[in-house]
Order: C-alpha cells, then sequence, then structure tokens
C-alpha cells in the first residue's frame, strides 16, 4: 500500500511545542512519531518555513529542529499555486486576508498530496473550506484532497 502524502500546514508544526494546549500537542507529538518512522511521505511550502522564520525565540528553533527530524519535500511557488488560490478568494471560500491559508491549500492541491493537515478550524478544517476545496478541485481537474486534524489522521490509523 502506499504511503498518504501529507502537506502540513504550520500550525501543524506549532503545536508541537504548544504546552496551553496539552491534548492537541499530544496528538501532534504522536503524528510526529508515526512521520518520524516514515509512515508518510511529507512536504511543506515556501510559506510553511516563512512562517516558522517569523517566530519569536526560541520558539522557532525548537520548530526549526523538529522540522529538521523528519524527511520532508518543501515545495516552491509556483503560478499554478497561485491561481487555485485566487479560486477560493473569488468563490468566497475564503478572502483575501486569509490569503496564505488559501495558498496552503493550493499547494496541498497542486503537489499532489492526499491530506492537508493542520489545527486551523477557523480558515481550514471546517464545512464551509471542506466543501469548497471540493468544489475548487473538481473544476479545476484535480484529485480531491482530504482536510484533517492530527488527531482525525492519527486515530484513523492504528499502525500510527
Amino acid at each position: 500500500m502506499r504511503k498518504l502524502k501529507l502537506y502540513l500546514d504550520t500550525s501543524v508544526i506549532s503545536y508541537l511545542v504548544a504546552i496551553d494546549t496539552p491534548d492537541k500537542m499530544k496528538d501532534t507529538l504522536r503524528l510526529w512519531d508515526a512521520i518520524k518512522a516514515k509512515h508518510y511521505d511529507v512536504y511543506v511550502s515556501a510559506i510553511t518555513i516563512g512562517e516558522i522564520q517569523r517566530c519569536p525565540e526560541p520558539k522557532r528553533t525548537l520548530l526549526i529542529n523538529y522540522l529538521a527530524e523528519i524527511e520532508h519535500t518543501v515545495i516552491e511557488a509556483t503560478e499554478e499555486i497561485e491561481v487555485i488560490a485566487q479560486c477560493f478568494i473569488d468563490n468566497k471560500i475564503l478572502t483575501d486576508n486569509s490569503r496564505d491559508d488559501c495558498r496552503h491549500i493550493a499547494y496541498t492541491i497542486v503537489s499532489g498530496c492526499d491530506v492537508i493537515v493542520s489545527w486551523n478550524f477557523k480558515h481550514i478544517v471546517n464545512y464551509k473550506t471542506i466543501r469548497g476545496v471540493k468544489l475548487v478541485s473538481a473544476l479545476s481537474g484535480y484529485n480531491e484532497i482530504a482536510i484533517y486534524t492530527p488527531t482525525i489522521l492519527i486515530e484513523g490509523n492504528e499502525e500510527s
């Protein structure tokens, strides 16, 4: 069976050190262990790296060190990604204020990932966005992606 291709948005990496939300941190660390065990192929974007770079110290260094623990591919920006991201705004799925979240989703779609993993309930892991992502993917000729939290992903995979 082929490994799932996961796109990690910045929220997932940030929750590795979120001591103020221990349940989310615990599930994120469980996912991280599965990733380190190579249960998944992992992708992040230039946006994710940039958002981590803008974190204050010592969080920035902690997150960079966590990212260095895993094998991952960094996806660079393309015009195609920008076009898909704009579709989310044009179709009023998300607003221009959440353009980077639109880009995270577009990176997932264009790179052929199976799942975007996120803790961002406001802009990504919610009914309106999930429904809109299905629509934009289908109309643009891309495969459907899943949108999961780390909890959903690890609970559905007994091996991890």
